[in-house]
């Protein structure tokens, strides 16, 4: 599973310790396969929404003239607190500086940054916005969602489809290119339609019915073409959402996902009626299916039969 190939690239990249009080802080800060992994992240993701929320209120003038110091004495306590993650971040590591250099550890450090400078340098006190870079970290929460087959199941359908979704946006670009060309020999510049790429744009505007108006036709044979392309454009938006739903069926049908996780290893993905993990070949724990069948195919017989 994609987790689980994370993880293990994450041992490799960024050196797992095999024992000690840095395994288990590795563990908790880097894994969420674990309990205590996960309240580690779901503490994580509140102070990170917290914190932008205060960034936010903060920024209203009303707001920040009665309660600034309220809002003064927030911040410092989540720079410290990222500033203590990101420094328990470096200390867990085998490699300290594969860490710093990734994109989430560059992240990491953005978010604290501003602060200790503004504190030192008041004169960089404007760079106290690039706080709200914060938010960008949630992304390494949302692995949060891979505990839910829901969220694995609309992955593996998202990867599926990708050749035909592609191929679906290079049909929209082509249209797209055909549509402009054409408004721009009908309409001309003296209707607003300057150049291929400004008509492109009302063609992009107009498939996706979103008209902004600020680029329309005069001539009845624009407007004409204008009421194809939003009738095209109705029956464009309804693709991708066929194409996907198409393979999230397909993948429903096809095998039973589950979050079975090696007590010994952490390796997850195994199958619902697997005795022994896959990757160290220890013993795991029985499976516990609470979630209701599916129905038809192997998936409701391997979940029966469990």
């Amino acid at each position: 599973m994609p987790h689980s190939r994370t993880n293990e690239t994450l041992r490799q990249r960024l050196g797992r310790p095999e024992s000690g009080w840095r395994e288990r802080w590795y563990t908790i800060i880097f894994e969420a396969d674990t309990r205590s992994g996960r309240l580690f992240d779901i503490t994580l993701l509140i102070a990170i929404v917290a914190s932008v929320l205060v960034v936010m209120v903060d920024s209203l003038q009303g707001v920040h003239g009665h309660a600034g110091r309220l809002f003064i004495a927030l911040e410092w306590m989540f720079t410290l607190l990222f500033t203590a993650e990101y420094a328990m971040r470096i200390l867990v590591v085998q490699r300290p500086l594969r860490y710093v250099f990734s994109v989430y550890g560059i992240i990491d450090f953005l978010s604290i940054i501003p602060t200790w400078l503004a504190f030192f340098l008041p004169e960089l006190a404007f760079l106290i916005d690039v706080r709200l870079l914060r938010l960008l970290r949630v992304f390494r929460i949302l692995k949060l969602t891979v505990y839910f087959d829901e969220a694995e199941i609309l992955y593996r359908a998202l990867v599926d489809s990708r050749r035909k979704i592609l191929v679906f946006l290079g049909t929209v670009l082509i249209i797209t290119v055909i549509l402009g060309t054409v408004m721009y020999v009908v309409e001309g510049p003296q209707h607003g339609f300057t150049s291929i790429p400004v008509s492109m744009y009302w063609a992009v505007v107009t498939l996706t019915t979103t008209g902004f108006g600020d680029v329309v036709p005069k001539t009845p044979l624009g407007q004409f073409i204008t009421s194809l392309t939003i009738l095209i454009g109705y029956g464009i938006i309804a693709f991708p959402t066929g194409i996907i739903g198409a393979q999230l069926a397909a993948n429903i049908l096809r095998r039973p996902l589950t979050t079975r996780t090696c007590t010994h290893c952490l390796t997850e993905g195994h199958d619902a009626d697997a005795q022994y993990c896959k990757h160290c070949g220890s013993h795991l724990p029985e499976y516990q299916n609470d979630r209701p069948e599916v129905a038809g195919g192997s998936a409701g017989s391997s979940r029966k039969d469990t």
